[in-house]
């Protein structure tokens, strides 16, 4: 089986007979990718064309189970019906008309997201970078203008082994060299502390401190779970020190973890004052993110200080609310704690001298490979001749995070070839 693309035609061949269609292979629509797209990315050799529920088909034909589920992104899976529809039933009426008018969907969304979270507002723009940039700004905009904080002299305390996004600001804030070599001069007012360590926080924080901007499950990092009660206690801190506590759900949120967002893990406590959210909150078929916060908070802007054309446009936000009832109805944060646990259970159970670790919570688990046995990217090759897909991270570590709505029998497959690969 391959796939048939179609070409240009003229507008006499359209209104004579179909378009003509070119078949590829998967080797020469790779080299298509690789030549005519900056070198930015080095994917594995799975082209892939169709997708539905956890599985992927390529061009060729062959059926692979996906368990890396876009970085979370595809949290309910491809091609999600309810989540489908929405979409397309709101591409029909009215896809983008920019924040210059009101839209019949953002209202409602806004309002619906706010009670699934418990937050008073939303700002909703694109990608998890774009609400991560504006976390920041919001963050050092109040401290201006509520702390007191000096002109320009805000500072946010972040930690190492972050993964907030790509653009220059967030990389700033990166521990990763490979992420901001060659691209300074980098943005300033960034200071960085061990991820899990309290003590650090409290010595790390100065009058200038506006925020403390970080993941409760670092997943890039390399499927980090902070010690119990961290969270709770560096909401606390925060709070004691006039701090903003932002909390990065872009990967972890929407049931991920095994709760409805990763900061519950540590009760109402932990609640954070700003939430970042994206990847899951558009359902695997369009790119929307929002960070959460309160009236209060919010006060700090006027209009024109911030925004985004496509931000809050109806289509994106059509999606979001019927993933937020999606979220409810199939009890998405109950399955993923469930099925993660199973799958846990099952990956430790193999025997293999190769594995040093496995740790994670609800659907983001990580494998981590002894470094003599080889890197972790020499496994994740070979798990797709075995026709599973997943990425490495950190180099060590594999990451097992498919779609949330994947069942026992299906994880299953999985893990019979991922005890083939690693097992002894």
């Amino acid at each position: 089986m391959t796939t048939h693309v179609q070409t240009p035609a003229t507008a006499q061949s359209r209104s004579a007979s179909a378009a003509p269609t070119r078949t590829y292979t998967n080797a020469e629509l790779a080299a298509l990718e690789h030549k005519f797209t900056a070198p930015n990315y080095d994917p594995l050799r799975a082209v892939l064309t169709t997708g539905n529920g956890v599985w992927v088909h390529d061009v060729e034909g062959r059926k692979y189970l996906d368990m890396l589920a876009g970085y979370s992104a595809l949290s309910f899976g491809h091609q999600h019906p309810r989540i489908m529809d929405a979409f397309f039933n709101q591409a029909k009426r009215l896809t983008v008309v920019s924040r210059a008018f009101e839209n019949d969907q953002l209202g409602p969304m806004a309002q619906e997201l706010c009670a699934f979270t418990g937050f008073e507002q939303v700002l909703p723009m694109n990608t998890g970078a774009e609400a991560i940039e504006s976390a920041i700004k919001t963050a050092r905009k109040w401290a201006y203008l509520k702390k007191g904080v000096a002109k320009d002299q805000a500072e946010i305390i972040a930690c190492t082994a972050n993964f907030h996004g790509r653009t220059t600001t967030v990389i700033s804030m990166s521990s990763t060299p490979q992420y901001k070599d060659f691209f300074g001069p980098l943005t300033p007012g960034f200071k960085l502390i061990p991820f899990g360590d309290l003590n650090a926080l409290k010595n790390a924080i100065t009058k200038n401190t506006c925020a403390f901007l970080v993941e409760p499950l670092q997943a890039e990092g390399g499927v980090h779970i902070p010690p119990e009660g961290y969270l709770r206690e560096c909401a606390q801190v925060c709070k004691q020190n006039n701090v903003l506590f932002i909390c990065d759900e872009v990967q972890t949120g929407f049931g991920r973890t095994g709760k409805d967002f990763a900061w519950q893990w540590d009760g109402e406590s932990a609640r954070p004052d700003i939430l970042a959210l994206g990847k899951a909150l558009g359902g695997g078929v369009y790119p929307i993110s929002a960070i959460l916060s309160s009236r209060e908070i919010f006060s700090v802007f006027k209009a024109g200080d911030h925004g985004s054309t496509f931000g809050g446009n109806p289509l994106g936000a059509a999606v979001a609310r019927e993933v937020i009832k999606v979220m409810r109805d199939e009890k998405i944060s109950e399955r993923a704690e469930k099925t993660g646990q199973w799958i846990r259970e099952h990956l430790r159970a193999i025997k293999s001298r190769k594995i040093k670790e496995i740790r994670g919570r609800g659907m983001l688990n990580g494998i981590e490979v002894h470094p003599e046995a080889g890197d972790a990217h020499h496994f994740v090759e070979l798990l797709l001749k075995e026709c599973v897909l997943c990425k490495e991270t950190a180099k060590q570590v594999i990451r097992i995070t498919p779609p949330i709505v994947i069942t026992q029998e299906e994880a299953e497959w999985g893990l019979e070839r991922i005890a083939k690969v690693l097992g002894d």
